[in-house]
């Protein structure tokens, strides 16, 4: 068994309309909901092994929030493709994880459409379809190796969004 914690990158900042994309920062809201997220995911055991991260400042923030808050210590892999990475990407990196339980920190819209594509049913959640920033999904598959997993094959075990959360 796979398990795969989704998440979109916490609110970022537009304070500063000359920085670029790739280099905005969490808005202080965003530090909070990745705090909220790191709790969320510890009091429920959906610890990751390793963190397959964008290597956007607002994506590694976001695990930077999360991270106090997981037992261990789970390897942090930057990965420069998922920095606004289409949903075929993200599977053809999911693929190469090494460890049973994996998180994925990305963008949308590749996010977005990523998690509707892994799952055989969504989750009713509404916000599921928007995929807000810090949405999280909690996904499981059969397979017995990453390289297996596809499309439509996930089962959803949990999803989130931060304004959901009580902590």
């Amino acid at each position: 068994m796979k398990r795969l914690i989704l998440t979109r990158h916490a609110k970022s900042s537009w304070d500063d309309p000359l920085m670029s994309d790739h280099d905005r920062p969490l808005n202080e809201r965003g530090k909070a909901a990745a705090a909220d997220l790191g709790q969320w995911l510890a009091s429920r055991g959906y610890v990751p092994g390793e963190v397959l991260c964008s290597d956007a400042v607002r994506t590694r923030a976001t695990f930077s929030g999360i991270a106090p808050a997981l037992p261990g210590a789970p390897v942090l892999d930057l990965k420069p493709s998922l920095y606004h990475a289409s949903a075929d990407v993200m599977l053809a990196v999911l693929r190469h994880a090494k460890t049973d339980t994996v998180m994925m920190i990305g963008h949308n819209p590749g996010i977005a459409e990523f998690a509707h594509r892994l799952v055989s049913r969504t989750p009713i959640n509404p916000e599921f379809r928007k995929y807000p920033t810090g949405a999280t999904l909690v996904v499981d598959f059969t397979a017995d190796n990453w390289a297996d997993v596809g499309f439509g094959q996930g089962i959803t075990a949990d999803f989130i969004v931060p304004r959901e959360i009580v902590v």
